[in-house]
């Protein structure tokens, strides 16, 4: 079923969404103020978008061979991440499942003759809680997440984004939630990490915000990029960003945060027009 178009065109996000569940532990990874400056970002984000009818997520941590909707009704969180304390396995967050939206979606995707599969039994993972936990802790939208495919080809998400556009009429903020830089073995290193995120980051930014054209073009060939296997070792962190640009189409995009995180430079884009796009530019 087509929701009826709303006025506003939302913008389509992609967010650096932090290590783990570094929000709700008493120790950091870094530095004791290492994770606030994202933490201020995600609730600036969390207030811009307060009034969306729903939420469509794509994280790095759901892979499937063909592209995957969840469609579970009573969806909970999936701890997949190891090595925390014990209470950040307790974390709740009881978002209603979008149902309908995952309907749409399937149709949308089906439609641009992309293989697309219903997972009835798929929980939140941590990509998607922890990041929205700060953003909306009301858990009051409605939230459907979408898996990456397991090719892990960049064209193939642009064009998974793209079949998804027709959601942003109709109330449904799309949003891609990893981080822009991910060496597990580089945070915490040295001048020679800040150096190379740093560079890979402007890469990074100057991509998102060239023409639509360009910029398809260039995340396509994202490991020509400065030091692009440095950033991401496997690209499973980046596509979500590819999912978004897809779905931007013309669109501009925006820088709307950066900071550097455990000696490495990470980040966040939007893609679209309007007051929100200023409005979250505005925290960066």
């Amino acid at each position: 079923m087509v929701s009826a178009p709303t006025a506003e065109v939302l913008p389509t996000v992609y967010l650096s969404h932090g290590g783990g569940p570094c929000f709700f532990m008493e120790w950091t990874l870094g530095p004791p103020d290492t994770w606030e400056r994202m933490r201020a970002f995600l609730e600036h984000f969390g207030r811009v978008f307060a009034d969306v009818r729903a939420l469509l997520v794509v994280s790095a941590h759901w892979e499937a061979p063909a592209v995957a909707v969840q469609t579970n009704p009573h969806p909970k969180l999936r701890y997949d991440d190891y090595g925390f304390p014990p209470h950040t396995y307790r974390l709740t967050w009881p978002a209603p499942a979008a149902t309908d939206v995952a309907a749409r979606a399937l149709e949308l995707l089906r439609g641009a003759g992309i293989r697309a599969a219903s997972d009835p039994h798929r929980d939140f993972d941590h990509g998607v809680f922890v990041p929205l936990k700060v953003a909306f802790p009301d858990a009051r939208i409605p939230v459907c997440q979408v898996s990456l495919h397991g090719t892990l080809d960049p064209a193939e998400h642009l064009a998974l984004g793209a079949a998804l556009a027709p959601l942003r009429r109709e109330g449904v903020l799309v949003v891609g939630s990893e981080m822009s830089f991910h060496n597990m073995r580089a945070f915490m290193g040295g001048p020679e990490v800040r150096a190379a995120s740093a560079r890979f980051d402007a890469w990074l930014e100057d991509a998102c915000t060239a023409s639509a054209s360009e910029r398809n073009a260039r995340l396509v060939a994202w490991t020509s990029a400065p030091f692009a296997r440095f950033a991401h070792p496997r690209e499973e962190h980046l596509l979500p960003l590819h999912v978004v640009a897809g779905t931007a189409g013309d669109d501009p995009g925006h820088l709307v945060f950066r900071d550097e995180v455990m000696g490495a430079t990470v980040s966040a884009f939007a893609f679209g027009e309007g007051s929100r796009i200023a409005r979250l530019g505005g925290a960066g």
